[in-house]
This record gives structure tokens, sequence and C-alpha cells, in this order.
């Protein structure tokens, strides 16, 4: 009998690239999205797959959650959140419904005896960071976004779920990954997308924030590992590239690849949530899965554009 695995926000980018790998690694597979971000078209690959069943669920109505989730389940992969910084400002009671959602995840987990709970988490938890690289030991507490705060009483809300009913658990704090299915609201699909229509791309402030990128196809593989790792059990692992760029380096390099001839637009910096400076303390990831990223940014950004160009997603 093959072991059965919930990954809610499973539409979404990063979700359903990762729920390609469980089927290719045989496992069935269950997806729990309410299609407010995720998209149906993001799983059409697997529709035709015995193992893959898909379930549009909000998370947050705890009585649909535990009325489609039936039978027994081996691990839940919990993506499923109202994701970025930006959308999460404008509508800030929308990410605080998701405390809900993770009470009743939990509560489901332990009801089904699972193995291990997998939360997404995000590199956001570090808000004001006060020391470089960011290491998962030395997190303040000092965060004034909602999406970053709630990611944080997430953690929490695990962490106790382990003490009370020995719920093990591997949470991912994930830094900045790109690559095929994300919606344009990030700043690579954003600049791409920009690129590719002759649009100037836009910058806010002079661009010289610094981030680390990591292709989508990295994360499933690190994240992955992190199934058959012991190591992991029961830790929070930062889940990223250790290598920087800023953003107006990389709005240049974009411009590049693609071949066009477009400007730069400088806007007025954000008055909130662009953090001059984003860099993962990658050693445990290295140390504990054994497995460091291996597609650099410039192959990641040519499979991007490449994927964009041809239209599978709208311009």
């Amino acid at each position: 009998m093959k072991s059965v695995v919930v990954v809610t926000g499973g539409a979404g980018f990063i979700g359903s690239n990762f729920v390609g790998k469980l089927l290719e690694l045989g496992f069935k597979v269950v997806v729990v999205d309410n299609l407010t971000t995720g998209k149906l078209d993001n799983l059409r690959d697997y529709r035709k797959n015995g193992n893959f069943l898909f379930k549009k669920c909000d998370v947050n109505n705890r009585k649909e959650l535990f009325s489609i989730v039936t039978g027994k389940v081996k691990y839940i992969f919990h993506y499923a959140a109202c994701v970025g910084v930006r959308r999460t400002l404008d509508n800030p009671m929308t990410v605080l419904l998701d405390i809900e959602g993770f009470k009743n995840i939990l509560d489901l987990a332990v009801e089904k005896k699972i193995k291990r709970l997998f939360f997404s988490s995000s590199s956001e938890v570090y808000g004001e960071t006060v020391s470089f690289p960011q290491n998962e030991e030395s997190t303040p507490l000092n965060s004034r976004l909602p999406y970053a705060v709630v990611k944080n009483v997430g953690e929490v809300f695990i962490k106790a779920y382990q003490k009370k009913f020995g719920l093990d658990y591997t949470i991912f704090r994930f830094f900045n990954t790109y690559g095929p299915r994300q919606s344009e609201d990030f700043v690579i699909s954003k600049f791409i997308r920009q690129a590719l229509k002759g649009e100037e791309i836009t910058i806010y402030g002079k661009g010289k924030q610094t981030r680390p990128f990591l292709y989508v196809d990295d994360n499933v593989e690190i994240t992955t590992k992190a199934i058959f790792e012991k190591g992991v059990i029961n830790k929070v692992v930062n889940v990223g590239s250790d290598v920087e760029i800023t953003v107006r380096e990389l709005a240049a390099r974009i411009i590049k690849l693609t071949g066009l001839k477009v400007g730069l637009k400088f806007l007025p910096a954000l008055t909130e949530g662009d953090m001059p400076r984003r860099l993962p303390d990658i050693s445990l990831m290295r140390e504990k899965l054994k497995i460091s990223p291996k597609i650099d940014l410039n192959d990641g950004l040519k499979k991007t554009i490449a994927y964009l160009a041809k239209g599978v997603v709208k311009l």
C-alpha cells in the first residue's frame, strides 16, 4: 500500500512543483488548495496519475478539512498560506486567518497520527535582522509585517504540539525561491514579464537591496531529502542559496539574458516590507541534508525566461 502524503497549497508555485517530485517517488498525493492564489493549471500534468487526488478546500475551515482528508496519512506538508509581503500588507486580516489553519492542520496531524509534519515558513521571520548570515538559532522577534508574524506564530504552534503530543516536524524557512509557475507578484517573475513585454523594469529605491535566489528544482530536491533524513527531525532549516545579488544587478542580468533593449525605472522606496538584505546560513542544510544548490542563477533565469516566453503563462 502506497504511503499517503497531504500537500496543502499544492496548487501553488512551490507546492505544485513539489507534488510532481512526490509522485515520481511513488507516494499517493492528496493536494488540498482553495485556489485563491493556486491554479489548477499548475497540476494539469498530474491529473492522469492514479496516485494523484485534488480536493478544493480551505484549511482554515475545520469541518471541510476534516471531511475531505480521510484514511491513513503518513506525512503532511503545510504549504497553504496567504503569500507575498505586498499582498499580505494590503490584506492583513486575510493573512491573520491563517492562524486558524495552523490549529486545524495540527489537530488533523495528531488525529491521523502522522509520522511528521513539514511546514513552509519564510525568511521573513528574521525581521529586521541584526546579524548575517541569518542563522536558525538567532531569530529576532522584531518584525512588523503581518506575514512574518503569522509565520512565526505557525512555528511556535508546531513546537508546542511537538511538546504536548509528540508530533514530529521539520520547519523550512524558504529564501526567495523562483522559477516556472511563480506568480507575477515576486521580483524575478515580475522583472522577466516586464522585459518580455518591452516595458521598463521597475525597481523600488536605488536597487541596492541584496537577495539570494534559489531555483525551484533545488528547493524541491532539498525538501525531498528532508523526508528521509533523521537529522532534521524537530529542526528549523534554512532553505536557500548563500549567493547574494543586488536587485539592480538582477534586473541588468535579466535584460542581458532576454536580449531585449529595455530600461530601468526607479520608484520611491517602499516604506515597509523591503528589507535591505537577506542572507541565510545554510550550513545546517548542507550538514544534515548533505545537499547544496546545484542550479546557478544564470541557468535558473534562462529556464524561467524560456518558460514565460513560450506563453505557458499569460504575459
